[in-house]
Formats: structure tokens, C-alpha cells, sequence
């Protein structure tokens, strides 16, 4: 797990999200972890190589972009066996998803359905190292 303290700010990716998704994103994290870096990362070598960049990465459920699955669990769990790993999340509205993106080596993640309530602050703060 990242090891933030109060003096680091989170570096959130949101990876394979459509535009409308990515902003809805963006203005939930923004208010859950004010001062974080909040990156669009939709290409498969991107999001790879740039692991390193990002406390966490949430991975929509079907990807939009340049990915070789169009599977966000199937990506989580080609990730999830790389050392250099950050915390992964699924975004998904599905509990079916979920518990299949966990077992893939996903943190507990949330849909967008739950954005602005406090098991989504919860998780997204527990993904990144904070306190809940």
C-alpha cells in the first residue's frame, strides 16, 4: 500500500474511463483527496510504464482506448503481478465485478452510482494510504 503522509499529495490515474466518466472522476477525487494529481491515462504501454507515477489506479470495468483487453479486470489482473503495482481499483456499479476484480488483485472498489458518499471517500482513501 502507498505510504502517504501529510506532506505528499495523492497521484490518482483514472485509466480507461470515457470523457463524461473521467470528469465525473475528477471532480469526486478532487473533493475526497484535495490537492491530489489526477492523471487520464488510456493506452496500455502508458499505463504500464508509468506505474511508478501513481499512488492508485482506477480502472473502469470496459476500457476506452488503446488497450489489448477491453476488460478492466483482465488489465487489474495483468497488473496486479507486476512488483512495481500501485493499489489498483475497479469503478464499476457491479457487485459481480467487483468481487472478480478483488480476486484479480484489486482494493475494494466503488461504481459510479456511489460517487459523493462516504464508502467511495472511504475506499479511494484507503487506496491511496490515507485514513479513512
Amino acid at each position: 500500500m502507498p505510504d502517504n503522509t501529510a506532506s505528499t499529495k495523492p497521484r490518482v490515474a483514472l485509466v480507461g474511463h470515457c470523457g463524461p466518466d473521467s470528469f465525473a472522476l475528477r471532480t469526486f477525487i478532487g473533493s475526497a483527496l484535495p490537492g491530489s494529481t489526477i492523471e487520464f491515462v488510456n493506452e496500455q504501454t502508458a499505463t504500464e510504464t508509468r506505474l511508478a507515477d501513481f499512488d492508485a489506479l482506477l480502472v473502469t470495468r470496459v476500457l476506452d482506448g488503446s488497450f489489448k483487453t477491453e476488460s478492466g479486470i483482465e488489465l487489474i489482473r495483468a497488473l496486479a503481478t507486476l512488483d512495481n503495482a500501485p493499489s489498483l481499483m475497479l469503478i464499476s456499479n457491479f457487485a459481480d465485478a467487483q468481487a472478480e476484480a478483488e480476486a484479480a488483485g484489486a482494493t475494494k472498489g466503488f461504481g459510479k452510482s456511489e460517487l459523493n458518499t462516504d464508502p467511495a471517500r472511504s475506499a479511494l482513501r484507503a487506496a491511496v494510504g490515507q485514513p479513512a
